[in-house]
């Protein structure tokens, strides 16, 4: 495995929509992620990694028992290996490294942040704090490691050195205390080549547990398309601080470059499991390329509108995976995957 070391200046973070070398996913094993009804997990990834294998290669974490029950469940699906990395649990898009390109040669490198479960929420990460290196070096990647704690979840990209986040996921005494706005903006500068980050502080979803992952709350459809989550029932509990959210992108949007156009994407109507609400946003799709759009759906009557508004928007015939077993971990697909770029010295 490489050791961890200073990458090349002039770096950025690909845009999913470039092409990708393969999807990570970390196999499910933990019941409690998913307490009462794991029991659907494992045939759901069957047949998600199935559908993302018809185009792109998958890499799945996994170990020890955990690895001969993902072989025995993938029996027969091309297109997919089995690296042998244990794992805590399955978000990987959180605990995974951030997978930078130099602008220069195209070279691909990784970015290892510090991983403690959103906050020490969820002992043990062991596994998952180290998942980053490993996944670095079965790729043969350069490798910097920052002190800076870092959920992949809390931070969107479009390629070209803007990224939006929300400051409940950084600037907490949680995950790194003692750090400012300022200190987190330069490191995030150093390590992934940002110009411009967006701070949005209106609110997450009721249910979420990261403390406000941008990856649920606003997405760039391309540089000058950004879908974010509303609500349009005024009764919501989340309707104020979404709208929040709305307005402070669209008050940015006019002032950026390339300028950018802010779209509503509704979310679903509250929907509870075992009296807890579930964190359900069509924010949380996978992009695969330029090519496929997987967007999570669960079974409301919103889910067609969805759809309609992120195909129109990206051009792509939106591929509907039902995630409502899924989301009950509290995440969906984007939560629990993590696309690794191919290298690539343009720019789309």
């Amino acid at each position: 495995m490489n050791a961890p070391q200073e990458l090349p200046a002039d770096l950025r973070v690909p845009a999913e929509w470039e092409p990708i070398q393969c999807v990570w996913l970390a196999w499910p094993h933990s019941v409690d992620t998913w307490p009462g009804r794991f029991n659907a997990i494992p045939a759901f990834y069957v047949d998600w990694v199935r559908k993302i294998a018809q185009s792109t290669p998958v890499r799945i974490l996994a170990s020890g028992e955990v690895a001969a029950s993902c072989q025995a469940a993938i029996e027969g699906i091309a297109n997919i290996d089995i690296v042998d990395i244990p794992t805590n649990d399955a978000w990987i898009r959180d605990y995974g490294p951030t997978f930078v390109v130099n602008r220069h040669s195209g070279k691909v490198h990784a970015v290892n942040w510090r991983y403690n479960a959103w906050g020490g929420k969820y002992p043990p990460w062991d596994d998952d704090d180290a998942a980053a290196l490993k996944i670095a070096g079965d790729q043969n990647l350069a490798v910097a490691t920052s002190r800076m704690c870092v959920e992949g979840g809390a931070m969107e990209f479009d390629g070209r050195g803007r990224m939006l986040t929300t400051p409940g996921c950084l600037i907490t005494e949680a995950r790194n205390p003692g750090w400012t706005k300022a200190q987190i903006s330069q490191e995030l500068h150093r390590r992934l080549g940002v110009t411009e980050i967006v701070w949005l502080d209106g609110g997450g979803l009721d249910g979420d547990d990261t403390d406000g992952h941008i990856d649920q709350l606003a997405r760039f459809i391309d540089p000058e398309n950004v879908v974010v989550a509303v609500a349009d029932d005024e009764n919501d509990p989340n309707h104020a601080g979404l709208e929040d959210n709305f307005r402070q992108l669209h008050l940015w949007s006019d002032a950026t470059k390339p300028r950018v156009n802010v779209h509503r994407l509704p979310i679903p109507p509250a929907r509870e499991v075992s009296g807890q609400r579930v964190p359900e946003s069509y924010c949380n799709f996978l992009r695969l390329g330029k090519d496929r759009l997987l967007v999570p759906t669960f079974g409301a009557g919103t889910d067609d509108h969805a759809i309609g508004i992120l195909g129109e928007l990206s051009g792509i015939r939106p591929e509907p995976i039902d995630c409502r077993e899924l989301v009950w971990g509290l995440g969906a697909l984007h939560c629990a995957s993590r696309e690794q770029p191919a290298a690539s010295k343009s720019i789309p």
